[in-house]
């Protein structure tokens, strides 16, 4: 049976390992292609693992596992020349750009605004909000090239939602793709161009569950937590009970907005985060 995204293809960032890997993964199950840009390698300012080499390729090879094609390459998405060429590379091999799910994105160690390092301010900004600017431009060509409409989905984050302390350089990028990707829905819904954006919640991926710098954020009670130290923390800051979700669980939402049931929708925050943002404490 065809899937929902047949004969599409998806340009996923961010996709070695975590968020980035599950959505495409789940596209490529539902039948589309992939085209993929991974940093894959450390950022120095940053407290956890980043993905590696040896992640992409893993990537790649769940990815053509599931029959699909894929055209992957390591790139740091603060390189506009790197997203550009990869685009045009994988739009020459698979024939088109359908979809476009801006996902790669670093959360940094906690500090005051008035103590954030001028490095790490750098690289926050540089991956998660200029990576996006670079990613959308980027791409939009394409897309609009097919003159068959498309769907671009930015993650952002339920942080930026709540404006949570102690992150503002992330929660400041997170909050600006917001508006970047309201503002390009406006631009672009008159060619069936639909632009949304995902916030999800706590997610087990190695930048929540492997961010050792970050731990003190939910027991700063503790001198050196751990992360079994944070997990009712982490429960309870959610209504519904899980400390965390599985990437799967924000893939659903990122096939379910790259599909055609979604076609009538644009310019939306969708929160995945256990109805988190809603709560009234």
């Amino acid at each position: 049976m065809a899937g929902r995204l047949e004969g599409k293809v998806a340009f996923v960032t961010g996709i070695a390992r975590g968020q980035g890997r599950s959505h495409a993964l789940a596209l490529a199950r539902e039948g589309a292609d992939v085209i993929g840009i991974d940093r894959a390698e450390p950022v120095a300012s940053m407290g956890y693992p980043l993905g590696t080499e040896e992640e992409l390729a893993e990537t790649v090879r769940l990815v053509e596992k599931t029959g699909r094609r894929i055209v992957a390459r390591k790139g740091d998405v603060r390189d506009r020349q790197a997203v550009l060429d990869l685009l045009a590379d994988g739009v020459a091999e698979l024939g088109r750009l359908d979809v476009v799910v801006a996902s790669a994105g670093i959360s940094p160690p906690p500090h005051r605004l008035w103590e954030i390092p001028p490095e790490q301010w750098d690289d926050v900004i540089g991956t998660n909000l200029t990576g996006v600017f670079h990613t959308l431009a980027a791409a939009m060509p394409h897309i609009l090239a097919g003159r068959a409409g498309g769907s671009v989905i930015v993650i952002s984050s339920g942080a930026a939602m709540n404006n949570v302390p102690n992150l503002s350089d992330y929660v400041a990028t997170k909050n600006a793709v917001i508006g970047l990707a309201k503002s390009l829905a406006n631009e672009v819904a008159h060619r069936q161009v639909r632009v949304n954006v995902i916030a999800p919640g706590t997610v087990d991926t190695p930048m929540i569950t492997a961010n050792e710098p970050q731990f003190k954020l939910f027991r700063p009670d503790l001198p050196d937590p751990s992360l079994d130290d944070c997990v009712e923390a982490f429960r309870r800051m959610m209504p519904m009970g899980r400390p965390w979700l599985d990437p799967a669980d924000i893939s659903d939402a990122v096939v379910y907005l790259a599909s055609d049931e979604a076609r009538w929708i644009s310019g939306v925050v969708l929160p995945v985060d256990q109805g988190n943002v809603n709560r009234p404490f």
